[in-house]
C-alpha cells in the first residue's frame, strides 16, 4: 500500500471585529476627506454672523462655530491636514531614524555610541518642549510643526530600528555578499534595509495617532495650524470660549473626531504591527 502523505493547510487567522471596524471607520474618514469639496455642504471658511452657535439643524447637520461656519464642512477639509501632516512628519522620522539606527548598528564602535548618545540627549528633553523649542526659534506654522515633531520622534524611530538592524546584521546573507565583495553601503540599501521595512512600517503604524494628537496638541496652543485653517486641533482651541456661552458642539465634534480616529489608528496599528511583525 502507498502512503499518503498530508501536506498541512495553513489557516489564516480571522481578522478581529474591533480592528474591521476601526479599518473600515478610517477607510471612511479618508475617503471623506479626499472627497471633501463634494461632501461639504459650504466652504469651510464660509462666514454666517446670523448662524453663530446654532445647533443642529436641516442647514447645518453638526451645528456652526461662534462666526457662523458650518462646522461640519470645517471637519471634513480640516481631515486633509490633520491626516496629512503625521505621514509627512512620520516620513522625516523615518528616513532620519532609519538611517542613523542602520549606520549605528552596522559601524559599531564610536559611530555606535556617539548616535546611542544622541538618542539619549534628546530623549532627555520631553517631545513637545523639544517642539516648542524649535517653533519658537523658526516661528509658528504647520510647516515648521511637522519638521520639529519629525526630529522629535527621530531617536525612538532610531533605536527601535537599530534594534533590528543588530540582529539582521548577523544573518548569514550578509557574510555572504561580503564575501562576493558587495559593499557596506551597497548591502545596506539593497537587502538589509528593505529586510527591516516590514516591522518598521508596523512601528510607524503605531506611531501614527501618537502623531496626529502631537500635531494636534501644538495647534491647540497655537503653534501650528494658524486661522482660518480648519485643522482639528486648531478648531477645539476656538470652540473652546463658545461653551461658556453653553455650546458644545464647536469643541466637540472636532474633540470626537480626534479621538476617534487616534484610538481606531490605534487599534488597526497594533493589529498591523503584529502581523508584520511576524512576517518580518
Amino acid at each position: 500500500m502507498t502512503a499518503l502523505t498530508l501536506t498541512p493547510v495553513r489557516v489564516r487567522p480571522r481578522r478581529p471585529a474591533g480592528v474591521t471596524v476601526a479599518a473600515g471607520f478610517l477607510a471612511l474618514v479618508v475617503l471623506a476627506a479626499a472627497l471633501a469639496p463634494l461632501l461639504a455642504p459650504y466652504a469651510p471658511d464660509a462666514i454666517d454672523l446670523s448662524a453663530s452657535l446654532a445647533g443642529t439643524t436641516g442647514d447645518h447637520l453638526l451645528g456652526t462655530d461662534s462666526s457662523g461656519q458650518d462646522l461640519l464642512s470645517r471637519v471634513l477639509y480640516g481631515a486633509r491636514t490633520s491626516l496629512i501632516a503625521p505621514v509627512l512628519l512620520l516620513a522625516v522620522a523615518a528616513l532620519l531614524g532609519v538611517t542613523l539606527g542602520v549606520l549605528a548598528a552596522w559601524r559599531g564602535g564610536w559611530t555606535d555610541a556617539l548616535v546611542s548618545r544622541a538618542t539619549d540627549v534628546m530623549y532627555a528633553f520631553p517631545g513637545l518642549l523639544f517642539t516648542v523649542l524649535i517653533i519658537a526659534v523658526f516661528g509658528t506654522g504647520m510647516t515648521t510643526s511637522v519638521l520639529a515633531l519629525g526630529l522629535a520622534y527621530t531617536p525612538t524611530v532610531a533605536k527601535y530600528t537599530r534594534s533590528l538592524a543588530l540582529s539582521e546584521a548577523r544573518k548569514p546573507y550578509v557574510d555572504a555578499y561580503r564575501v562576493q565583495g558587495m559593499g557596506g553601503t551597497r548591502i545596506c540599501a539593497m537587502h538589509l534595509v528593505p529586510n527591516l521595512a516590514r516591522a518598521v512600517t508596523g512601528y510607524l503604524v503605531v506611531l501614527f495617532g501618537e502623531a496626529l494628537m502631537s500635531l494636534a496638541t501644538l495647534s491647540y496652543l497655537g503653534f501650528g495650524a494658524q486661522p482660518p485653517s480648519s485643522d482639528w486641533g486648531l478648531m477645539v482651541q476656538e470652540g473652546q470660549a463658545a461653551i461658556v456661552q453653553g455650546a458644545l458642539l464647536p469643541a466637540l465634534v472636532p474633540g470626537t473626531a480626534i479621538a476617534a480616529v487616534v484610538v481606531s489608528f490605534n487599534v488597526v496599528g497594533v493589529w498591523a504591527a503584529d502581523r508584520l511583525g511576524r512576517q518580518a
